[in-house]
C-alpha cells in the first residue's frame, strides 16, 4: 500500500477536520457553562490531528505540523497551576474563580471566567499526552514494519 493516493479520504478529512475544529473550540469556550471545556476540546483536537495523520501519512503531516507535542504537557499544566495559584494573590481560596460580562469584537457581548484559563492548561496538557501516546505507538509500529521488510 506504500504510495497509494486516497483523494476521497483526503478530500473529506480536509473538511471534517475543519468541522471538529470548529466544534472543538465551542466546546472548549462553553465549558465554563455548559457541558465540555478543555478535556473534551483537548480531546476532540486530537482526534482531528490523528485523523489528518491518518490521511496524510506521518512524514507529509510531520513537515507540516512541526511541533513536538511533548512540550505541551508541562506549558498546559503550568498553566492550570499558575490559574490555581493566582488566586492566592487576590488571598482567594486555591483555584477560585471570577467571572464578567464583556463585549468583543467578533463575539459581541461574552461572558468570561477564569475557569477558562484552568481549562486551557487542560486543553494543552491532554493534546499533548493524546498525541504522544499516539505518534509514538505509530512510530514504534512503523519501525516494526520496516524492520520486517528490511530483514
Amino acid at each position: 500500500m506504500k504510495g497509494t493516493n486516497d483523494l476521497i479520504l483526503k478530500t473529506t478529512t480536509t473538511i471534517i477536520v475543519f468541522i471538529i475544529l470548529g466544534f472543538s473550540i465551542y466546546l472548549f469556550f462553553a465549558g465554563h457553562n455548559a457541558p465540555g471545556g478543555g478535556f473534551i476540546g483537548g480531546l476532540m483536537t486530537a482526534g482531528a490531528l490523528v485523523l489528518l495523520y491518518i490521511s496524510y501519512g506521518f512524514k507529509t503531516m510531520h513537515k507540516v505540523i512541526r511541533i513536538d507535542f511533548k512540550n505541551f504537557i508541562p506549558i498546559g499544566l503550568l498553566i492550570a497551576v499558575l490559574t490555581g495559584v493566582g488566586s492566592f494573590l487576590f488571598g482567594q481560596p486555591f483555584l477560585s474563580q471570577t467571572d464578567a460580562y464583556f463585549e468583543l469584537p467578533i463575539l459581541g457581548h461574552s461572558h468570561l471566567a477564569t475557569a477558562m484559563l484552568f481549562d486551557l492548561g487542560v486543553y494543552f496538557t491532554v493534546v499533548g499526552v493524546t498525541m504522544t501516546i499516539i505518534l509514538s505507538i505509530a512510530a514504534d509500529e512503523g519501525e516494526e514494519e520496516l524492520s520486517k521488510v528490511n530483514g
